[in-house]
Formats: C-alpha cells, sequence, structure tokens
C-alpha cells in the first residue's frame, strides 16, 4: 500500500513538476507578447497558477516525506495499524465489522477502509485481538473488542 502511495504522490508530483518548468513559462511568455501587462488576464492567471502549482509541490513533497517515514516504522505483527484488516465486534449489539486501516489518500468507504487518522482509526491503532475500546462519536459511544487482525 505504501508504494501504491508513493507512485500516485510521485507521479502528480512529475506531471505538476513539468507543468511548472515548462507549460506556466510558456504561458507566461504568451501572456509578455500580448503588452500591457497590468490589465493582462492571461497574465495574471498563469502567475497564479505558477503559485498554486508551486504551493501543492510543497504539499505533495512533505506527504512524499510522511509516507517515507511510515514504511520505516512498520506495524508489529498482531497488531492494529497501517494495512491491517481488523474486524471488531460492538459489546452492546454484537454486530461484528471488519475495516482495513488505510492512509486518507487511499480510502475507499464502500470497500470498508478507514483512514489511520480517523477517530476510530487512532482508537485502534496498535491495539491486539481481545482489546477492548470505547469510542466516542458525536451521535454516542461505542464499546469495541478487537476479534480479529490480518495483515494485508
Amino acid at each position: 500500500m505504501i508504494r501504491e502511495m508513493r507512485a500516485k504522490l510521485g507521479a502528480e508530483i512529475q506531471q505538476l513538476s513539468h507543468e511548472l518548468n515548462i507549460l506556466i513559462p510558456q504561458a507566461i511568455a504568451q501572456a509578455v507578447a500580448l503588452g500591457d501587462l497590468r490589465e493582462n488576464s492571461e497574465y495574471k492567471a498563469a502567475l497564479e497558477r505558477q503559485q498554486f502549482v508551486q504551493a501543492r509541490l510543497g504539499q505533495l513533497h512533505h506527504r512524499l516525506a510522511q509516507v517515507s517515514e511510515l514504511s520505516t516504522t512498520e506495524t508489529p505483527a498482531g497488531q492494529v495499524g497501517l494495512g491491517t484488516s481488523v474486524t471488531v465486534i460492538d459489546l452492546r449489539t454484537n454486530e461484528r465489522e471488519t475495516f482495513m486501516v488505510v492512509l486518507a489518500e487511499m480510502m475507499d468507504i464502500d470497500a470498508g477502509h478507514i483512514s489511520l487518522a480517523s477517530p476510530l482509526g487512532r482508537a485502534l491503532k496498535g491495539r491486539k485481538v481481545g482489546d477492548e475500546i470505547e469510542l466516542r462519536l458525536p451521535n454516542g459511544q461505542r464499546q469495541l473488542r478487537v476479534v480479529e487482525i490480518a495483515q494485508a
């Protein structure tokens, strides 16, 4: 999963770097050729896009560094963490639910993914089979017991 995340971030970084270094300078040069820069909407739009791309690249590089750090701190076997599948039972309703703990960028709610940064993800992180957690949510509390953990 971390490899997929790195590839996704790398592809976006490559695309935006190309835009920043090749396409935006071309757009700025074309806008400058049109003349008066004070009232040149093409020039202003190109500069705004340049600022946006620079900011987004900064975010992506920061996220890539975070993902690289995650790969060096793998989850110990038998504990809930990034990339694990965890089955819990609701102690009040006896309902079983299975979740895959993923990074926010990889989430697919229909596939049963939860983000490591979500309240449930944070509450489950590092737990082992048999551990019980109390989860406080806006609409009430849930008490869960971890019944199964599988490495993905």
